[in-house]
């Protein structure tokens, strides 16, 4: 079962916007598009964090705490088979 941290890291390089204000079913939907187009490699996800952390310092932990919260509202089970 993938945790809260990494689906957070996931979201993070979603697509979806804070200003998008998501339901939980819209947050499950883009992290499940987003671990398909990586292949459920949350080390690409993590890389991609890094790069947009050093790229955009002045908005990641924003976003980060946003994607936190996000992830926060949807079940981390949905997706063990994704991080298997």
């Amino acid at each position: 079962m993938m945790s809260v941290s990494e689906l957070a890291q996931v979201l993070f390089t979603s697509a979806l916007q804070a200003s998008d204000d998501p339901t939980p079913e819209q947050v499950r939907v883009a992290i499940e598009g987003r671990l398909r187009s990586c292949h459920a490699d949350l080390a690409d996800c993590a890389a991609c964090v890094a790069q947009e952390a050093g790229d955009h310092p002045e908005t990641y932990a924003t976003r980060m705490r946003w994607a936190l919260s996000m992830a926060g509202r949807v079940d981390p089970a949905v997706f063990a088979l994704a991080a298997a």
